[in-house]
């Protein structure tokens, strides 16, 4: 397959910089046997059905976005340098993985601050502007001067268009967030409300809750023509005993397995791809392109994604590339907003 496989046209101005308000007002594209409906996320109660199972990730966004600086000497004296700096993920040994810019003006060694209680030391530096920072706090030190210090780290379409507010600190997490460590959000899951929970819960709609921590990588561009090629991040991810009999339960009685995201479809078909699910946890880099054969997933809510990204790859592979192309020229058509806080999709194969 090529890249080019993927591509299509996307107007400037249907890529959102903002959710819709209320978050269920958003646009929910339907597309399964009987064609496509055009819906809001508040009408889900119309489509799906007692017995249906909605696969939720729990992971929950860290600001991870630090602007500081670095006292440096130079032969006219002392000065101040600024300094952004990308968190990525936590390491074994108690250092954080971030992209540093510019990261070739930083020696190893030297301190960065980014507040009155918030600074790290760059330990050493790897490649593509990674480097490794060991913070001054730890713990719940480390989370409430993070919290005071970052900004939510917006996608690169978004960030190019404003910088990142007190409103995207709620605005870009889910209702249901719990478990820290993602530095991007599952935004399918950006559109749901407690009531709307409540009322599917009602109608006999059931929820599992799995965490997979998504990655700076998942905006990384595939720059490969031919997609086999492309190696994909490897991102942290848990599906507990609980949540896996569950989903289990659900497919033996017949009911649909719709994960809320393509984090959630991506974990649960790596963790079940003998065709069962179990408790599982560990890296995945499950790379689910055209041919792909899912065990779990029987449907997918999912916002609308990059051109020639691996989460058109996803879909494609989920509804057919042809079909694809149909769905996204509707939702071009109709002016359907795009990406982590554009509308949504319910892809029912």
């Amino acid at each position: 397959m090529k890249l080019s496989e993927f591509d299509f046209d996307l107007p400037e101005r249907l890529i959102a910089v903002r959710p819709a308000r209320p978050r269920t007002s958003a646009n929910l594209l339907v597309a399964d046997s009987g064609g496509l409906r055009d819906l809001a996320v508040r009408d889900l109660g119309q489509v799906l059905r007692a017995g249906d199972r909605l696969v939720l990730n729990d992971t929950k966004v860290i600001p991870a976005r630090l602007f500081g600086q670095r006292h440096r000497a130079s032969a006219d004296g002392a000065g101040v340098s600024k300094i952004e700096v990308t968190l990525l993920e936590p390491q074994a040994d108690g250092a954080w993985a971030a992209l540093v810019k510019p990261l070739r003006k930083v020696r190893e060694g030297e301190e960065v601050v980014f507040s009155p209680d918030l600074s790290a030391v760059l330990e050493r530096k790897g490649d593509g502007g990674m480097a490794y920072l060991r913070f001054n706090l730890t713990g719940d030190d480390f989370d409430a001067a993070l919290n005071a210090a970052g900004a939510m780290p917006l996608p690169p379409y978004i960030a190019a268009k404003r910088p990142a507010d007190a409103q995207d600190k709620s605005d870009y997490q889910t209702v249901w967030a719990e478990k820290s460590g993602a530095v991007a959000a599952p935004t399918a899951s950006l559109h749901f409300e407690r009531w709307l929970l409540d009322d599917l819960e009602e109608m006999g709609v059931t929820f599992s809750h799995v965490t997979l921590h998504v990655g700076a990588g998942t905006f990384l561009p595939v720059k490969v023509d031919d997609v086999s090629d492309h190696k994909m991040h490897a991102e942290w991810g848990q599906v507990s005993a609980q949540a896996a009999a569950e989903i289990m339960e659900t497919k033996a009685n017949g009911g649909r397995v719709i994960p809320v995201g393509t984090t959630a479809c991506r974990l649960i078909e790596s963790a079940g791809r003998s065709g069962t699910l179990g408790a599982w946890e560990g890296e995945t880099d499950i790379f689910i392109t055209p041919g792909f054969e899912f065990q779990i997933t029987d449907g997918l809510m999912t916002n609308f994604h990059l051109p020639k990204s691996t989460l058109m790859m996803l879909v494609s592979a989920l509804m057919g590339q042809e079909r694809i192309k149909q769905i996204y020229a509707h939702a071009i058509a109709n002016d359907y907003r795009f990406f982590s806080y554009g509308d949504s999709s319910l892809l029912l194969p």
